[in-house]
């Protein structure tokens, strides 16, 4: 059984997070997808990485149909997405060019389509998917206050972020920032030569992994 990890006083995340970044190219239906969610329960894995661009916006709701089929698992899983990025897409007409943006106006539509995708009305972990060089600082933790206020997302954390960019964002918080998500691997160092990792000790704070596998690199020989 996967053991969990406490992020913060009110969340507890399995060691082992799903990620469902391709999830729209597996081409599952709603109860197979249904039935991978309860295997991983029984393993112990009950959180699932989302973003809201996965699958070019159309994950979150693949995976929120699925567990329309039983909302009752709801409460035994932990939802985790991010915001921030805008693409070009046909699932979103009014993106006309590719940037970041982290102003309060997208962050919060970018939550209320979330939590209409997942059929839920609160997120367990939000995080800025990517450092905004026009990120205000100000705005973003008025907006994460809100959202917090509300009930609508219960903890906040980053994506990507260096140690800096970190700190800078925390400093206009009144409540922590829980978690970095940052790549780790063996074919990925970057991390730990820019102090993220070192803060992450500092600050009392579990970094999430992605890539911890190198996109399943280190299974591929050189003969290959």
């Amino acid at each position: 059984m996967v053991e969990k990890v406490k992020i913060s006083e009110n969340l507890q995340m399995s060691r082992l997070v799903h990620g469902l970044w391709r999830l729209s190219d597996w081409n599952m239906s709603k109860e197979e997808i249904l039935r991978l969610i309860e295997s991983c329960i029984e393993l112990g894995v009950t959180t699932f990485d989302h973003a809201d661009i996965y699958g070019d916006y159309t994950c979150e709701e693949i995976f929120g149909d699925a567990l329309k089929l039983k909302p009752q698992l709801r409460s035994k899983i932990q939802l985790v997405t991010k915001c921030g990025i805008k693409l070009v897409s046909e699932n979103r007409p009014e993106h006309n060019i590719k940037y970041y943006d982290t102003s309060k106006e997208h962050i919060i539509k970018s939550v209320e389509n979330s939590l209409e995708n997942f059929n839920t009305d609160y997120i367990d972990l939000l995080l800025i998917h990517r450092p905004d060089p026009f990120m205000d600082p100000d705005e973003v933790a008025e907006v994460f206050t809100e959202l917090k206020e509300e009930g609508k997302v219960l903890n906040f954390g980053v994506s990507n972020f260096n140690p800096s960019q970190f700190d800078m964002l925390s400093s206009r918080l009144d409540f922590p920032l829980v978690t970095n998500q940052i790549e780790i691997s063996v074919n990925n160092f970057e991390n730990f030569y820019n102090g993220a990792i070192e803060q992450c000790q500092e600050k009392c704070i579990s970094p999430m992994a992605w890539s911890p596998l190198a996109r399943g690199e280190i299974f591929i020989s050189e003969e290959e």
